[in-house]
């Protein structure tokens, strides 16, 4: 396991959800599946109490909890694409799987988590400050998905 390791908190899918991410994400996989070795108060002997999985490089831990805590957005995972495809791709891939859009790059998958499809592009342009970052800005609060098209001719102006 390593030093520090994100822990998620699922009510009882924390291995299809983890399974989920290593299909969808480059350098992601299913590591250990612990099972709880005693009855606990969402769960019994036997069940799946623990998943290690890695999400594009990031160790993680996905525990079944139960349903007292919910996902908000106060966490999500950040994936920084390269173009409109690679966008599309992981997005597709979330809402299209029980998940749902959000505003200006924002989706939840369907367990709730919540993630950041985001162009580099975007990220460069907010970056670069002045009228370049705020006519991104400006484009990026009109979209749900980032359209890579419109967020380059916004920088151009």
């Amino acid at each position: 396991m390593a030093k520090n390791t994100i822990c998620v908190w699922y009510d009882k899918d924390a291995e299809a959800a983890a399974r989920f991410y290593a299909e969808t994400f480059p350098d992601s996989a299913v590591g250990a599946v612990i099972r709880a070795p005693g009855d606990y108060p969402d769960g019994k002997q036997g069940d799946v109490l623990v998943v290690e999985f890695t999400v594009a490089g990031i160790p993680c831990i996905g525990l079944n909890g139960g349903p007292v805590f919910k996902h908000n957005e106060a966490f999500s995972f950040q994936i920084a694409t390269d173009d409109q495809q690679e966008t599309d791709r992981y997005w597709n891939a979330i809402v299209g799987n029980g998940g749902q859009e959000s505003e200006c790059g924002w989706c939840k998958d369907k367990w709730g988590v919540s993630w950041q499809i985001t162009p580099r592009i975007l990220s460069e342009a907010l970056a670069a400050g002045g009228g370049q970052a705020k006519r991104a800005f400006d484009a990026m609060m009109t979209m749900r998905k980032i359209d890579v098209a419109v967020i380059e001719a916004a920088r151009r102006g």
